[in-house]
């Protein structure tokens, strides 16, 4: 699909990246939430990227392509990245250090089931319900289609939407809960990239609001600045 893309490795590596040996001697795997310093938005952290690209013109329409299409694509490409980013970081996510979903300022995300019973669960088991949940509709030929000819259902846009929120609190906790862990890993340049292409997507394509933003907008517009000449 056209929306599925990869990012190039980073030419120069990261001196201030700690060793994957570090971890346990960090005493990672505990939720960075009762730190009230925010590590992702220091300028050495903030700065590292695995790619400069043009975001503006890596999210636009292009010319010719239906817009549920490029929409679809997009959605599909960035669960598989996101998902394969959070699995990096499953062995840190236990309902022990994470026993509630949080995001940044101890934002607590409730699950709802299909019976419209909200219920309170461990990180790993919401986000597991989440990527269940996104999994089953792009599965799903009566909204995802992929032959020839089919057509999008009706509030599309509006699934798409759901989609992308799932996916910005999945990513929201693990820059609130498990940075330390992705900085030990040197994975912290894939997700600010990673992070600076979604959000570049959900603004151009209006699928968030701002209070859904809100929580990591110091992130964005740290993110943002990097990219101004």
């Amino acid at each position: 699909m056209g929306g599925c893309h990869s990012y190039p490795s980073a030419t120069e590596a990261d001196d201030t990246t700690l060793q994957p040996s570090d971890i346990s001697n960090k005493k990672l795997g505990i939720n960075n939430n009762n730190l009230e310093e925010r590590p992702y938005l220091q300028q050495q952290y903030v700065c590292q990227r695995i790619t400069h690209t043009d975001m503006f013109a890596l999210t636009a329409l292009p010319p010719g392509v239906d817009q549920s299409e490029w929409l679809a694509s997009n959605t599909v490409a960035f669960f598989k990245h996101i998902n394969l980013f959070s699995s990096a970081l499953s062995e840190f996510c236990t309902p022990s250090t994470c026993p509630t979903a949080c995001g940044p300022g101890n934002m607590v995300y409730v699950w709802t089931d299909d019976h419209g019973r909200k219920l309170k669960c461990s990180a790993p088991l919401y986000f597991d319900y989440a990527m269940s949940y996104i999994q089953d509709l792009l599965t799903d030929e009566d909204v995802f289609p992929t032959k020839a000819g089919s057509v999008f259902p009706s509030g599309f846009i509006f699934l798409v939407q759901k989609v992308f929120l799932l996916l910005f609190r999945t990513l929201a906790h693990i820059y609130w809960c498990h940075y330390r862990e992705t900085l030990a890993l040197g994975l912290h340049p894939h997700l600010n990239t990673l992070f600076t292409h979604f959000t570049f997507f959900c603004r151009q394509h209006s699928l968030l609001e701002p209070e859904d933003t809100e929580p990591l907008q110091d992130l964005i517009t740290a993110l943002g600045q990097q990219d101004r000449p």
